[in-house]
């Protein structure tokens, strides 16, 4: 099939790659001339392991090209994937100005039979309006079908995810449109849910939206955890052995960030109320995410102090998770900023995002540092922010031999609580009574009363 992506972004990029590989011909589409040339040239503008060979091998190949004309582009295409960024806007709904643009482009240059695809995350009613503006914007009489066809790419594992995707949604109210769709897929040997469009704007939503849930669920357990003297670590193992339940997302922390998450609960939410409905669990799960930080940002004050001036602190992680260096809404971040508004000197170091945190963060008062034990030379604490999994298998007695007094604040509980209070740590976790919160509990129960009393649960 002939295939048009418009947008090189995570879920364009590799959507335009993967296309390709399954030996579709397809035409990459961005306004960025810049970054198309990165990409002719096997630069990717994302980290996403795997993804850099599968783009020059089918490039090479002939099956994969890129352009900055969206006429050029649809063309000859059969499919044509909406894939541009749909940000939170200051209202909390999804800032849709991109697919707009884009739709009227397309029905400017439409010149024949095509299926234009949503897989842009949109909240409901929108594959309609793409539909209203196209046909307002034909040249001509031109017959055409839209559809929803969203992602559930998680990044730093997307060229997997979408190679083996345990279930594509395809929404569409045309039959011919859906069969043409199915056959795209079809071959992954995965269940295919065809729906309606409402029905499938709403699916994607919906996932993200219980996924995040069930973070907030064990981090709120954490806090439960901590004042009762119970292993968040264990509960959730015990809870994830439950089929029913899974032992996805039941990592305590402190708190989701990235570019889904946080904006697609907002957009669900105001989508909710604007249908004038009060989503209370949504509501709670906002407030409780937003104030984790907060959590742990008071063990941090409660310890180490709220003024930090002539303190350095060493800072593990940077971007919102693992495997990428997406630093969109991520809680690393916004602790390095409150850090660095106390006073602190920052020696941070992230294996993927460390330059795309420096165009946010500066240089002010942060050092970017090669590797993980070069953060750690003279610093008074060492905060372990994202949940790299080459940070959990560092070397704790040589982390004890750098650093000027042996404290971890960990937000990710990449440590073993015992093996790292057994080395000699003031250790700090998330849903563990570790000996760094007794310390800042003392003799009676001020950390939880605190807590309370300045509504930060």
């Amino acid at each position: 099939m002939k295939l048009c992506v418009i947008g090189t972004g995570y879920v364009g990029l590799v959507g335009a790659a993967i296309f390709s590989d399954w030996g579709n011909t397809v035409f990459g589409v961005d306004i960025d001339e810049e970054k198309i040339k990165r990409i002719k040239a096997g630069e990717m503008p994302i980290y996403e392991p795997g993804l850099s060979e599968i783009v020059l091998k089918n490039i090479s190949e002939g099956r994969l090209s890129f352009t900055t004309s969206i006429a050029e582009g649809i063309k000859e295409a059969e499919i044509v994937f909406i894939c541009v960024g749909t940000p939170q806007s200051e209202t909390g709904a999804a800032d849709l100005s991109a697919v707009w643009t884009v739709a009227k482009e397309i029905g400017q240059n439409l010149n024949g039979y095509k299926v234009i695809v949503t897989k842009s995350t949109v909240p409901v009613g929108t594959n309609e309006k793409v539909k209203q503006i196209i046909t307002e914007n034909l040249a001509s009489p031109v017959e055409f079908d839209v559809a929803s066809n969203p992602e559930f790419l998680r990044e730093g594992s997307s060229v997997e995810d979408m190679q083996n995707t345990d279930r594509t949604v395809i929404g569409s109210d045309s039959p011919k449109a859906l069969e043409i769709l199915t056959s795209l897929y079809t071959h992954l040997g995965s269940p295919i849910v065809a729906t309606n469009l409402r029905s499938a704007e709403m699916i994607k939503y919906a996932a993200n939206a219980f996924l995040a849930t069930k973070i907030t669920f064990i981090n709120e357990m954490a806090q439960v955890c901590e004042k009762a003297g119970a292993d968040v670590t264990m509960v959730a193992k015990g809870m994830g052995l439950d089929k029913r339940i899974g032992s996805a997302f039941l990592r305590a922390g402190i708190g989701y960030g990235g570019s889904c998450f946080p904006k697609d609960v907002s957009a669900l939410y105001r989508t909710a109320t604007d249908h004038s409905y009060d989503f209370k669990l949504l509501r709670s799960v906002i407030e409780v995410n937003y104030g984790q930080k907060d959590l742990f940002m008071f063990k941090a004050t409660r310890f180490l102090g709220t003024n930090l001036n002539g303190k350095t602190l060493a800072i593990l992680g940077l971007a919102f998770k693992d495997n990428t260096d997406d630093i969109r809404d991520s809680v690393a971040v916004e602790i390095v900023k409150k850090l660095r508004g106390l006073g602190a000197q920052l020696k941070v170091y992230d294996p993927a995002a460390s330059d795309n945190a420096r165009k946010i963060l500066g240089d002010t008062s942060i050092t970017y540092c090669s590797n993980e034990y070069e953060t750690m030379e003279g610093a008074d604490a060492l905060f372990v922010l994202t949940e790299w999994k080459q940070f959990a298998v560092l070397d704790l007695a040589k982390i004890k031999s750098l650093l000027k007094q042996p404290v971890i604040f960990d937000g990710r509980n990449s440590f073993d609580k015992d093996t790292t209070e057994a080395q000699g740590f003031t250790y700090f976790a998330i849903g563990k009574r570790t000996n760094g919160l007794e310390k800042i509990n003392g003799a009676g129960n001020n950390y939880s009363a605190t807590l309370i009393k300045n509504g930060s649960h």
